[in-house]
């Protein structure tokens, strides 16, 4: 770091990691500029969202997220439902739900859903199979 520089470069850099929240696994694994965050269900990620530090704290990580030209994405499912840091776009829904400047995805988290619904009425089938 320079002495110019107000802040250290943040790099995220692990294998498969998985993390326990609220009894709720978050499966954590990185790329170069991506961090994501996997959880099973909607419920579980809404979950894990109630678990997180108050406005300040989660201001200061989607700071350095930026600062840091990284993103982090949330998934269930496969599915993106939430984005925060560099490639966040808020738009009004985000606003409105008062989770911006991180981003929802309402497509992902309703694919999500489906597939969560789906996927508990084919097991049920197989039990009164």
């Amino acid at each position: 770091m320079s002495g110019t520089d107000s802040h250290a470069a943040l790099a995220v850099e692990t294998d498969d990691l998985t993390l326990s929240v609220d009894g709720v696994d978050v499966s954590v694994h990185a790329t170069e500029r991506r961090l994501f965050l996997e959880v099973e269900s909607v419920g579980d990620a809404l979950r894990v969202a109630r678990r997180l530090p108050g406005d300040a704290a989660s201001d200061l990580v989607v700071r350095e997220l930026r600062l840091g030209d990284l993103t982090a994405e949330v998934r269930v499912r496969g599915r993106t439902v939430a984005v925060a840091g560099a490639d966040a776009r808020p738009g009004p829904l985000s606003h409105r739900l008062g989770i911006a400047p991180a981003e929802v995805r309402l497509a992902g988290a309703v694919g999500a859903g489906y597939g969560g619904l789906s996927a508990a009425l084919r097991r049920a089938r197989l039990l009164f199979a």
